[in-house]
Protein backbone atom coordinates (compact mmCIF):
# COMPACT_ATOMS: atom_id res chain seq x y z
CA UNK A 1 0.00 0.00 0.00
CA UNK A 2 1.23 3.37 -0.82
CA UNK A 3 2.11 5.87 1.72
CA UNK A 4 0.61 9.17 2.25
CA UNK A 5 1.76 12.52 2.28
CA UNK A 6 2.04 12.44 5.91
CA UNK A 7 4.34 9.33 5.97
CA UNK A 8 6.90 11.07 3.79
CA UNK A 9 10.11 11.60 5.81
CA UNK A 10 11.68 14.72 5.11
CA UNK A 11 14.38 17.42 6.67
CA UNK A 12 11.63 19.64 8.50
CA UNK A 13 13.84 22.77 7.99
CA UNK A 14 13.08 26.42 6.79
CA UNK A 15 16.14 27.60 5.54
CA UNK A 16 16.23 24.29 3.19
CA UNK A 17 12.62 24.82 2.46
CA UNK A 18 13.68 28.67 1.48
CA UNK A 19 15.69 26.87 -0.88
CA UNK A 20 13.55 24.68 -2.60
CA UNK A 21 10.92 27.57 -2.68
CA UNK A 22 13.47 30.21 -4.48
CA UNK A 23 15.28 28.26 -6.33
CA UNK A 24 15.78 28.94 -9.73
CA UNK A 25 16.54 25.49 -10.81
CA UNK A 26 14.48 22.30 -10.44
CA UNK A 27 14.92 20.57 -6.88
CA UNK A 28 13.83 17.10 -5.61
CA UNK A 29 14.27 14.83 -2.95
CA UNK A 30 13.92 10.96 -3.73
CA UNK A 31 13.37 8.33 -1.41
CA UNK A 32 15.51 4.68 -2.48
CA UNK A 33 12.23 3.58 -3.54
CA UNK A 34 12.21 6.53 -6.09
CA UNK A 35 9.66 8.35 -4.51
CA UNK A 36 9.40 12.26 -4.38
CA UNK A 37 9.68 12.93 -0.51
CA UNK A 38 10.11 16.61 -1.69
CA UNK A 39 9.83 18.41 -4.88
CA UNK A 40 9.66 22.42 -6.19
CA UNK A 41 7.38 24.31 -8.44
CA UNK A 42 10.37 24.52 -10.91
CA UNK A 43 10.78 20.88 -11.18
CA UNK A 44 7.52 19.99 -11.76
CA UNK A 45 7.65 21.63 -14.62
CA UNK A 46 8.84 18.38 -16.64
CA UNK A 47 5.47 16.85 -16.12
CA UNK A 48 2.88 19.62 -15.08
CA UNK A 49 1.33 17.67 -11.83
CA UNK A 50 1.35 20.15 -8.69
CA UNK A 51 4.05 19.79 -5.63
CA UNK A 52 1.59 18.13 -3.60
CA UNK A 53 0.57 15.89 -6.34
CA UNK A 54 4.24 14.43 -6.37
CA UNK A 55 4.60 14.21 -2.98
CA UNK A 56 5.10 10.29 -1.33
CA UNK A 57 4.20 9.38 -5.31
CA UNK A 58 6.76 7.10 -7.31
CA UNK A 59 8.34 8.53 -10.55
CA UNK A 60 6.60 5.63 -12.48
CA UNK A 61 3.11 7.13 -11.63
CA UNK A 62 4.47 10.83 -11.93
CA UNK A 63 6.45 10.45 -15.35
CA UNK A 64 6.48 6.87 -16.94
CA UNK A 65 8.82 7.81 -19.44
CA UNK A 66 11.52 8.82 -17.40
CA UNK A 67 11.09 5.75 -14.48
CA UNK A 68 13.32 3.53 -16.06
CA UNK A 69 16.47 6.27 -16.34
CA UNK A 70 15.53 7.58 -12.66
CA UNK A 71 15.38 4.27 -11.22
CA UNK A 72 19.04 3.11 -12.53
CA UNK A 73 20.33 6.09 -11.53
CA UNK A 74 19.07 6.21 -7.91
CA UNK A 75 19.84 2.32 -7.52
CA UNK A 76 23.52 3.17 -8.95
CA UNK A 77 23.74 5.72 -6.06
CA UNK A 78 22.50 3.09 -4.17
CA UNK A 79 24.93 0.63 -4.48
CA UNK A 80 28.26 2.92 -5.14
CA UNK A 81 27.62 6.20 -2.92
CA UNK A 82 28.96 8.06 -6.28
CA UNK A 83 26.65 11.21 -7.21
CA UNK A 84 26.20 10.73 -10.81
CA UNK A 85 26.08 14.07 -12.98
CA UNK A 86 25.24 16.49 -16.24
CA UNK A 87 22.76 13.93 -16.80
CA UNK A 88 20.17 15.60 -19.93
CA UNK A 89 16.67 14.84 -19.19
CA UNK A 90 13.99 15.25 -22.25
CA UNK A 91 10.22 15.23 -21.64
CA UNK A 92 7.36 17.19 -22.98
CA UNK A 93 4.72 18.88 -20.68
CA UNK A 94 1.44 18.07 -20.89
CA UNK A 95 -0.43 19.42 -23.63
CA UNK A 96 2.62 20.46 -25.44
CA UNK A 97 4.58 19.64 -28.49
CA UNK A 98 8.09 21.20 -27.93
CA UNK A 99 10.12 19.02 -26.42
CA UNK A 100 12.48 20.11 -23.66
CA UNK A 101 15.63 19.22 -21.89
CA UNK A 102 17.07 19.67 -18.38
CA UNK A 103 20.65 18.82 -17.26
CA UNK A 104 20.45 16.81 -13.52
CA UNK A 105 22.80 16.20 -11.24
CA UNK A 106 22.08 13.41 -8.86
CA UNK A 107 23.72 13.28 -4.94
CA UNK A 108 23.38 11.01 -1.77
CA UNK A 109 21.36 11.87 1.22
CA UNK A 110 23.47 10.54 4.11
CA UNK A 111 22.80 10.24 7.67
CA UNK A 112 25.29 11.27 9.97
CA UNK A 113 26.56 7.62 10.83
CA UNK A 114 26.84 7.50 6.97
CA UNK A 115 24.03 5.42 5.39
CA UNK A 116 22.47 6.68 2.06
CA UNK A 117 18.83 7.47 2.98
CA UNK A 118 17.76 9.53 -0.41
CA UNK A 119 18.96 11.15 -3.19
CA UNK A 120 18.86 15.17 -4.40
CA UNK A 121 18.27 15.81 -7.76
CA UNK A 122 18.84 19.38 -8.72
CA UNK A 123 17.51 20.31 -12.67
CA UNK A 124 18.72 22.84 -14.65
CA UNK A 125 16.93 23.40 -17.83
CA UNK A 126 18.66 24.11 -20.79
CA UNK A 127 16.10 23.79 -23.78
CA UNK A 128 16.96 27.21 -25.44
CA UNK A 129 20.71 25.97 -25.10
CA UNK A 130 20.35 23.08 -26.96
CA UNK A 131 18.11 24.96 -29.68
CA UNK A 132 20.83 27.28 -29.81
CA UNK A 133 23.25 24.57 -30.10
CA UNK A 134 21.43 22.83 -32.50
CA UNK A 135 20.75 25.99 -35.07
CA UNK A 136 24.49 26.52 -34.45
CA UNK A 137 25.19 23.03 -35.61
CA UNK A 138 22.87 23.03 -38.78
CA UNK A 139 24.41 26.70 -40.06
CA UNK A 140 28.01 24.76 -39.27
CA UNK A 141 26.83 22.07 -41.83
CA UNK A 142 25.03 24.70 -44.42
CA UNK A 143 28.35 26.19 -43.93
CA UNK A 144 30.46 23.42 -44.83
CA UNK A 145 28.45 22.05 -47.08
CA UNK A 146 28.55 25.99 -48.90
CA UNK A 147 32.67 25.82 -48.61
CA UNK A 148 32.41 22.19 -50.12
CA UNK A 149 30.62 23.88 -53.05
CA UNK A 150 32.71 26.62 -53.36
CA UNK A 151 35.76 24.49 -53.40
CA UNK A 152 35.01 22.40 -56.45
CA UNK A 153 33.61 25.60 -58.03
CA UNK A 154 36.94 26.95 -57.19
CA UNK A 155 38.76 23.89 -58.67
CA UNK A 156 36.36 23.65 -61.58
CA UNK A 157 37.03 27.60 -62.38
CA UNK A 158 41.04 26.62 -62.00
CA UNK A 159 41.02 24.42 -64.35
CA UNK A 160 38.49 25.95 -66.99
CA UNK A 161 41.37 28.53 -66.86
CA UNK A 162 43.80 26.37 -67.29
CA UNK A 163 42.32 25.64 -70.33
CA UNK A 164 41.41 29.21 -71.41
CA UNK A 165 45.27 29.58 -70.66
CA UNK A 166 46.49 26.98 -72.32
CA UNK A 167 43.34 27.95 -75.85
CA UNK A 168 45.68 31.14 -75.44
CA UNK A 169 48.97 30.35 -75.84
CA UNK A 170 48.32 27.76 -78.74
CA UNK A 171 46.51 30.35 -80.10
CA UNK A 172 49.18 32.99 -79.74
CA UNK A 173 51.63 30.31 -81.16
CA UNK A 174 49.61 29.55 -83.82
CA UNK A 175 48.87 33.51 -84.65
CA UNK A 176 52.89 34.76 -84.05
CA UNK A 177 54.14 31.75 -85.96
CA UNK A 178 51.41 31.78 -88.95
CA UNK A 179 52.64 35.30 -89.88
CA UNK A 180 56.27 34.78 -90.81
CA UNK A 181 55.63 31.61 -92.12
CA UNK A 182 52.94 32.86 -94.09
CA UNK A 183 54.77 35.60 -95.76
CA UNK A 184 57.64 33.26 -96.56
CA UNK A 185 54.90 30.68 -98.01
CA UNK A 186 53.87 33.41 -99.96
CA UNK A 187 57.38 35.15 -101.30
CA UNK A 188 58.45 31.77 -102.00
CA UNK A 189 55.67 30.85 -104.35
CA UNK A 190 55.64 33.81 -106.16
CA UNK A 191 60.03 33.24 -105.90
CA UNK A 192 58.77 29.88 -107.50
CA UNK A 193 56.80 31.23 -110.54
CA UNK A 194 59.07 33.73 -111.23
CA UNK A 195 61.90 31.34 -111.59
CA UNK A 196 59.67 29.38 -113.80
CA UNK A 197 59.36 32.19 -115.76
CA UNK A 198 62.73 33.15 -116.65
CA UNK A 199 63.33 29.42 -117.45
CA UNK A 200 61.01 29.85 -119.83
CA UNK A 201 62.20 33.07 -121.34
CA UNK A 202 65.84 31.32 -121.23
CA UNK A 203 64.41 28.16 -123.34
CA UNK A 204 63.19 30.25 -125.93
CA UNK A 205 66.36 32.15 -126.66
CA UNK A 206 65.09 35.53 -125.68
CA UNK A 207 66.22 36.07 -122.75
CA UNK A 208 66.80 40.10 -122.04
CA UNK A 209 69.55 41.99 -120.24
CA UNK A 210 66.42 43.63 -118.35
CA UNK A 211 64.94 40.63 -117.95
CA UNK A 212 67.93 39.09 -116.55
CA UNK A 213 68.16 42.07 -114.04
CA UNK A 214 64.75 42.16 -113.20
CA UNK A 215 64.76 38.42 -112.11
CA UNK A 216 67.76 39.41 -109.96
CA UNK A 217 66.33 42.26 -108.56
CA UNK A 218 63.45 39.93 -107.56
CA UNK A 219 65.62 36.79 -106.19
CA UNK A 220 67.49 39.31 -103.67
CA UNK A 221 63.96 40.76 -102.37
CA UNK A 222 62.45 37.43 -102.00
CA UNK A 223 65.46 36.45 -100.65
CA UNK A 224 66.07 39.30 -98.09
CA UNK A 225 62.01 38.68 -97.06
CA UNK A 226 62.43 34.92 -96.72
CA UNK A 227 65.18 35.27 -94.58
CA UNK A 228 63.81 38.20 -92.11
CA UNK A 229 60.35 36.12 -91.98
CA UNK A 230 62.13 32.74 -90.81
CA UNK A 231 64.56 34.24 -88.75
CA UNK A 232 61.51 35.84 -87.40
CA UNK A 233 59.86 32.35 -87.15
CA UNK A 234 62.93 30.16 -85.40
CA UNK A 235 63.34 33.62 -82.90
CA UNK A 236 59.59 32.24 -81.96
CA UNK A 237 60.01 29.51 -81.30
CA UNK A 238 63.35 29.66 -79.53
CA UNK A 239 60.90 32.32 -77.51
CA UNK A 240 58.75 28.99 -76.90
CA UNK A 241 60.64 27.16 -75.90
CA UNK A 242 61.96 29.21 -72.81
CA UNK A 243 57.86 29.26 -71.74
CA UNK A 244 59.20 25.28 -70.58
CA UNK A 245 61.01 26.07 -67.09
CA UNK A 246 62.35 23.04 -67.46
CA UNK A 247 65.53 23.13 -69.39
CA UNK A 248 68.11 20.50 -68.77
CA UNK A 249 70.95 22.71 -71.03
CA UNK A 250 71.25 25.49 -68.31
CA UNK A 251 73.85 24.05 -66.03
CA UNK A 252 73.95 24.63 -61.92
CA UNK A 253 77.00 26.01 -60.80
CA UNK A 254 78.85 28.31 -58.04
CA UNK A 255 79.00 31.78 -59.02
CA UNK A 256 78.78 35.59 -57.80
CA UNK A 257 75.77 37.25 -58.44
CA UNK A 258 77.57 40.59 -58.68
CA UNK A 259 79.98 39.64 -61.30
CA UNK A 260 77.18 37.51 -62.95
CA UNK A 261 74.79 40.50 -63.04
CA UNK A 262 77.70 42.84 -64.37
CA UNK A 263 78.17 40.53 -67.31
CA UNK A 264 74.89 40.62 -68.35
CA UNK A 265 74.95 44.08 -68.45
CA UNK A 266 77.87 44.40 -70.37
CA UNK A 267 75.88 43.30 -73.17
CA UNK A 268 72.74 45.05 -72.61
CA UNK A 269 74.47 48.60 -72.68
CA UNK A 270 74.62 49.31 -76.01
CA UNK A 271 71.09 49.57 -76.21
CA UNK A 272 70.86 52.81 -73.47
CA UNK A 273 72.36 55.98 -75.57
CA UNK A 274 69.69 55.49 -78.16
CA UNK A 275 67.25 55.01 -76.10
CA UNK A 276 68.09 58.31 -73.84
CA UNK A 277 68.76 55.63 -71.01
CA UNK A 278 70.47 55.96 -68.41
CA UNK A 279 71.31 52.85 -66.39
CA UNK A 280 72.20 52.73 -61.87
CA UNK A 281 73.66 49.36 -60.83
CA UNK A 282 74.53 48.89 -57.51
CA UNK A 283 76.18 45.39 -56.91
CA UNK A 284 78.41 44.47 -54.08
CA UNK A 285 80.56 41.86 -54.11
CA UNK A 286 80.35 38.27 -52.24
CA UNK A 287 77.03 37.56 -52.68
CA UNK A 288 78.19 33.76 -53.63
CA UNK A 289 74.82 31.72 -55.24
CA UNK A 290 75.04 28.08 -55.88
CA UNK A 291 72.23 28.60 -58.54
CA UNK A 292 71.62 28.94 -62.56
CA UNK A 293 73.50 31.69 -63.71
CA UNK A 294 72.15 30.84 -67.41
CA UNK A 295 68.58 31.32 -66.16
CA UNK A 296 69.58 34.43 -64.23
CA UNK A 297 70.78 36.08 -67.33
CA UNK A 298 67.55 35.72 -69.34
CA UNK A 299 65.30 37.08 -66.14
CA UNK A 300 67.64 40.18 -66.26
CA UNK A 301 67.51 40.45 -69.79
CA UNK A 302 63.91 40.33 -70.51
CA UNK A 303 63.49 42.41 -67.78
CA UNK A 304 65.95 44.76 -69.58
CA UNK A 305 64.25 44.88 -72.80
CA UNK A 306 60.76 45.05 -71.57
CA UNK A 307 61.24 48.12 -69.67
CA UNK A 308 63.25 49.59 -72.85
CA UNK A 309 60.10 48.72 -75.42
CA UNK A 310 57.06 49.71 -72.45
CA UNK A 311 58.19 51.86 -69.77
CA UNK A 312 59.88 54.50 -72.17
CA UNK A 313 57.70 55.26 -75.18
CA UNK A 314 58.06 58.36 -77.60
CA UNK A 315 61.47 58.14 -76.79
CA UNK A 316 61.16 59.64 -73.83
CA UNK A 317 64.42 58.91 -71.55
CA UNK A 318 64.69 57.69 -68.09
CA UNK A 319 66.42 55.94 -65.38
CA UNK A 320 66.76 51.99 -65.09
CA UNK A 321 67.52 50.65 -61.58
CA UNK A 322 69.35 47.23 -60.24
CA UNK A 323 70.20 47.09 -57.12
CA UNK A 324 70.97 43.61 -55.69
CA UNK A 325 71.19 43.02 -51.35
CA UNK A 326 71.32 40.11 -49.08
CA UNK A 327 68.33 38.75 -47.43
CA UNK A 328 69.04 37.11 -44.23
CA UNK A 329 72.04 34.35 -44.41
CA UNK A 330 70.00 32.42 -47.29
CA UNK A 331 68.54 34.91 -49.54
CA UNK A 332 69.37 37.53 -52.19
CA UNK A 333 66.68 40.44 -53.18
CA UNK A 334 67.04 42.04 -56.99
CA UNK A 335 65.34 45.50 -57.01
CA UNK A 336 64.81 46.09 -60.84
CA UNK A 337 62.88 49.31 -61.36
CA UNK A 338 62.61 52.39 -63.81
CA UNK A 339 60.99 55.69 -63.54
CA UNK A 340 59.19 54.75 -66.94
CA UNK A 341 55.05 55.20 -67.61
CA UNK A 342 54.32 52.31 -65.35
CA UNK A 343 51.12 50.16 -65.54
CA UNK A 344 47.62 50.71 -64.94
CA UNK A 345 45.62 48.10 -62.63
CA UNK A 346 44.16 46.48 -65.87
CA UNK A 347 47.66 46.01 -67.25
CA UNK A 348 49.09 45.07 -63.76
CA UNK A 349 46.80 42.21 -63.44
CA UNK A 350 47.81 40.65 -66.56
CA UNK A 351 51.74 41.57 -66.79
CA UNK A 352 52.47 37.65 -66.61
CA UNK A 353 49.85 35.98 -68.98
CA UNK A 354 51.43 34.65 -71.67
CA UNK A 355 50.38 36.74 -75.32
CA UNK A 356 49.65 39.89 -73.20
CA UNK A 357 50.94 42.82 -74.78
CA UNK A 358 50.75 46.44 -75.26
CA UNK A 359 52.80 46.91 -77.66
CA UNK A 360 51.89 44.19 -80.39
CA UNK A 361 52.47 47.07 -83.11
CA UNK A 362 55.92 47.23 -82.59
CA UNK A 363 56.21 43.34 -83.11
CA UNK A 364 56.02 42.50 -79.54
CA UNK A 365 54.65 39.10 -78.65
CA UNK A 366 53.78 38.95 -74.80
CA UNK A 367 56.70 36.58 -73.54
CA UNK A 368 58.79 38.51 -71.93
CA UNK A 369 57.17 38.51 -68.25
CA UNK A 370 55.67 34.91 -68.63
CA UNK A 371 58.90 33.53 -69.02
CA UNK A 372 60.47 35.88 -66.11
CA UNK A 373 57.74 34.58 -63.50
CA UNK A 374 58.44 30.77 -64.76
CA UNK A 375 62.19 30.91 -64.28
CA UNK A 376 61.94 32.99 -61.13
CA UNK A 377 59.56 30.61 -59.48
CA UNK A 378 59.95 27.17 -60.70
CA UNK A 379 63.83 26.97 -62.03
CA UNK A 380 65.05 29.22 -59.28
CA UNK A 381 62.70 28.72 -56.84
CA UNK A 382 62.17 32.02 -56.14
CA UNK A 383 59.21 34.80 -55.52
CA UNK A 384 58.80 37.67 -57.06
CA UNK A 385 56.74 41.44 -56.71
CA UNK A 386 55.30 43.68 -59.70
CA UNK A 387 54.28 47.33 -58.21
CA UNK A 388 53.44 49.44 -60.53
CA UNK A 389 51.31 52.72 -61.00
CA UNK A 390 50.36 54.98 -63.69
CA UNK A 391 53.40 57.28 -63.92
CA UNK A 392 55.15 56.03 -61.20
CA UNK A 393 57.40 53.60 -62.84
CA UNK A 394 57.63 50.18 -62.12
CA UNK A 395 59.54 48.00 -59.27
CA UNK A 396 59.88 44.20 -59.84
CA UNK A 397 61.87 42.48 -56.81
CA UNK A 398 62.47 38.74 -57.12
CA UNK A 399 63.73 37.34 -54.04
CA UNK A 400 65.84 34.57 -54.19
CA UNK A 401 67.80 31.16 -52.20
CA UNK A 402 71.40 31.65 -52.59
CA UNK A 403 71.19 27.41 -52.94
CA UNK A 404 68.41 26.70 -55.86
CA UNK A 405 66.43 23.78 -55.59
CA UNK A 406 67.80 20.48 -56.91
CA UNK A 407 65.90 18.75 -59.59
CA UNK A 408 66.69 15.32 -61.14
CA UNK A 409 67.94 16.70 -64.46
CA UNK A 410 70.58 18.72 -62.29
CA UNK A 411 72.14 15.38 -62.00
Amino acid sequence: MRSSVQDVQFPKQPALQLIYDTAPIGLAYLSPDCRYLQINQRLTEICGISVEGHLGRTVHDCVPALASAVEGIVQSIMETGEPVTDVEVYGQRPGHNDERCWITHWHPQREPNGSIVGVNVAAEEITDRKRSEREIRAARDAAEKALHHLQETQASLIEAEKLAALGRLVAGVAHEINSPVGTSLTVASVLEQKCADFAAEAARGKLKRSSLSDFIEVVESASSLLVGNLQRAADLVQSFKQVAVDRSYFDRSQFDLGAATEQVLSSLRPALPKNNLALEVDCPPGLAMNSYPGPYGQVLTNLFVNSVAHAFPDGKGGMITIRLRASGADQVEILFADNGCGMDDDVLRQAFDPFFTTRRDIGRIGLGLHIVHNIVTNRLGGELNLDSAPGMGTRMRITLPRVAPRRVTDS
